[in-house]
């Protein structure tokens, strides 16, 4: 088992599994819009690989462009199936090599989520998570119903609710979480039930209103497109699917459950990272907002004072005047007319400074 970590993997990975594949490519595709993927997946049907493409019946904005990707594949000799129409939208990224290698992704087959974007991938031959993504496949491109038969296998919204819900309760000491936007009042509920019984919980991305007490940053820098929860390091959620109610109980979408400890470690490394890039983004946003703040605090403070050397001018000039000029050569007078000059330059500048400060 390995992880896909975007944006640093690229696309190399799945053009290396398409390249490499010998029988059969079973692929689910929500967005495509990378010319390498799909030429790499219509060279392996001219090939003679077995290609099935199951293609989203809709997508936010891209119909056209999946109707016209729909006729280049069947062109390439690529078997084409589009989803029922009976879930909101069909969300899921799967792909499957030989019937021996699964890829669950989080992102889709686009340059955005690829070169862009935040996202996470699993890939492996573990022989429970291979079967039954065949079963989902076939039961979707067939339009049949699907009953999971792995607790590990996260499939909305057949049994997403539940194993995530599940998967976060478990949490002893920390929940580390990406998430887009994690909205669904349950699962916030839960949140705050672990938040209250000591666990951690640092979310990038962005949380409902319900949401109190949890850690939560948004990311610098690049897109954020993962759903991914870390439970006490020790196990990973990666998928499709935010803790929000639509794509836990309305659309399809899919992720999994692993403890691969190397595939773990890296997903909390490049969380580690991702906060860490945040928080210094954050705290220099809030020096910066200090700074301008202060800067205009002066500003309005040397505005105010602009006057004072008129003033001063004045006070200097109608006391020679009343005085007359040898006021200016006794040593005693001079001192005193400075002190005066000194306590109202105080007091103005204290006045300015609390006016600006008010």
């Amino acid at each position: 088992m390995r992880v896909l970590i975007q944006p640093e993997d690229g696309a190399s990975p799945i053009l290396s599994a398409l390249k490499g594949a010998h029988k059969s490519v079973d692929i689910v595709i929500f967005r495509l819009d990378c010319n390498e993927i799909e030429e790499a997946i219509e060279a392996a049907a001219r090939r003679g690989v077995c290609v099935r493409a199951l293609v989203a019946a809709v997508n936010r904005g891209g119909e056209e462009q999946l109707r016209r990707l729909e006729t280049r594949l069947l062109e390439s000799g690529v078997t084409v199936a589009r989803t029922a129409d009976d879930l909101v939208r069909y969300h899921a990224k799967m792909l499957l090599i030989d019937k021996q290698v699964l890829y669950v992704l989080s992102h889709n087959y686009t340059t955005l989520d690829i070169e862009h974007s935040r996202a996470f991938g699993i890939v492996t031959r573990n022989r429970a998570f291979v079967q039954e993504a065949i079963r989902l496949f076939e039961a979707d491109v067939h339009r049949q119903a699907y009953t999971p038969e792995l607790s590990t296998f996260v499939v909305s919204p057949v049994n997403a609710r539940k194993q995530l819900s599940e998967f976060i309760r478990k949490a002893q000491k920390e929940l580390l979480i990406y998430d887009p936007k994690l909205s669904d009042r349950q699962m916030l509920k839960i949140l705050q039930e672990c938040r209250k019984s000591g666990v951690e919980i640092k979310v990038i991305g962005r949380v409902g209103k319900q949401a109190t007490g949890l850690h939560v940053q948004a990311l610098e820098k690049i897109r954020l497109h993962t759903r991914t929860i870390i439970r006490d390091r020790k196990q990973a959620f990666v998928g499709s699917q935010s803790l929000r109610k639509l794509e836990l109980d309305s659309r399809r979408e899919l992720g999994l459950i692993v403890k691969d400890a190397a595939v773990v470690n890296q997903v909390i490394a490049t969380f580690e990272r991702d906060w860490g890039s945040s928080n210094a983004q954050q705290q220099n946003a809030e020096v910066d907002a200090k700074d301008s703040k202060l800067q205009k605090r002066i500003t309005k403070v040397t505005k105010k004072l602009k006057p004072l050397n008129t003033t001063i001018k004045r006070a200097v000039k109608k006391a020679v005047l009343e005085s007359g000029e040898p006021v200016l050569k006794d040593a005693r007078a001079k001192e005193t007319l400075k002190q005066l000059v000194k306590r109202s330059v105080k007091q103005a500048v204290k006045e300015a400074v609390e006016e600006a400060a008010s």
